[in-house]
């Protein structure tokens, strides 16, 4: 075995599982604390795809883009919870999903009428746009970028959640948000704030990942689907569990699409084991996403309720 694309496979698994944790950790926020489900949280990482790609442009600076279009996005955010979400918290689940949905071809129309139906690419700067030679594995230098930022994102909010008094609200209102909004807190203003920070951190994932696939209209529709598995199976509401959750399924989808021919090779012929294994691999999170459901169902790490 070549151990040296085992390593770059990794990496690749662990750079999916980080941008999957900044789209799943604000969604869980979401979930955990308000009981809202958000099908249009894939929208906001379009968003912030496009509106990094046209400042990028505009500046001529992609981490300049980066910081101008992360706040951008959470101001989109706390308007749909706002004008939107804010009067589907009482309602059912279905009206949440038909809600949101409907909010989803609002943003996807939004998009063609404003960028067009091409799609945008992002130019990388000549600095990010290179590889790293690590021995003798050489590794492109955007993708360390992805890695070494979803892992400080990580901890940023590990210290916000953990360590400061928004914090202790949002953990407070994921156990029990009937206690809190008891104890006079403004339970409509950290709504708006969770909504605000689960948009920036959907946002600032389609930023990093429009370099590599580009900005393309309904981009978020497909992996929200993955990112509520990472929910499911971290425990929703756990921001420990988004991130190890995700942190799996990254890794189980790139491992697995790369190395199950190889494994079933061993039992069964060659063109039965590479015609299965691409079916195989991507049914393999919904695989970890049903064990767990039934031998787990509140997920790894949920939060704690009293």
């Amino acid at each position: 075995m070549d151990w040296t694309l085992v390593l770059i496979q990794f990496l690749n698994g662990l750079q999916l599982g980080l941008l999957l944790f900044l789209l799943a950790s604000g969604l869980t926020l979401v979930f955990g604390i308000m009981d809202f489900v958000n099908l249009a949280h894939g929208a906001l990482y379009m968003v912030g795809a496009y509106f990094c790609a046209t400042l990028t442009f505009w500046t001529d600076s992609f981490i300049l883009a980066l910081v101008l279009a992360v706040p951008l996005t959470a101001i989109v955010g706390f308007l749909v919870e706002m004008i939107v979400a804010r009067r589907l918290y009482p309602r059912s689940h279905l009206d949440h999903v038909l809600g949101t949905f409907g909010l989803i071809l609002v943003f996807d129309t939004a998009v063609q009428m404003i960028w067009g139906p091409e799609g945008v690419a992002i130019p990388l700067p000549d600095w990010l746009n290179g590889q790293v030679t690590v021995g003798e594995v050489v590794l492109p230098s955007y993708r360390l970028m992805i890695i070494g930022g979803g892992l400080l994102v990580a901890a940023l909010l590990y210290v916000l959640v953990n360590h400061t008094r928004l914090g202790m609200l949002i953990r407070a209102g994921a156990s029990n948000r009937t206690m809190v909004s008891a104890l006079g807190i403004n339970i409509q203003l950290l709504f708006a704030a969770v909504f605000a920070l689960g948009a920036a951190l959907a946002g600032l994932a389609g930023m990093l990942i429009t370099p590599i696939t580009g900005a393309s209209i309904g981009m978020g529709n497909e992996i929200i689907i993955v990112a509520f598995v990472v929910i499911i199976v971290g425990g929703i509401g756990s921001m420990k569990g988004a991130f190890i959750a995700a942190i799996l399924v990254g890794l189980i989808d790139t491992l697995g699409r790369s190395y199950l021919d190889d494994l079933f090779k061993l039992g069964m012929e060659t063109e039965a084991a590479e015609t299965s294994a691409p079916a195989v691999s991507a049914m393999l999170i919904y695989i970890l996403m049903a064990v767990i459901l039934a031998f787990r169902p509140q997920g790894l790490f949920p939060p704690k309720v009293r």
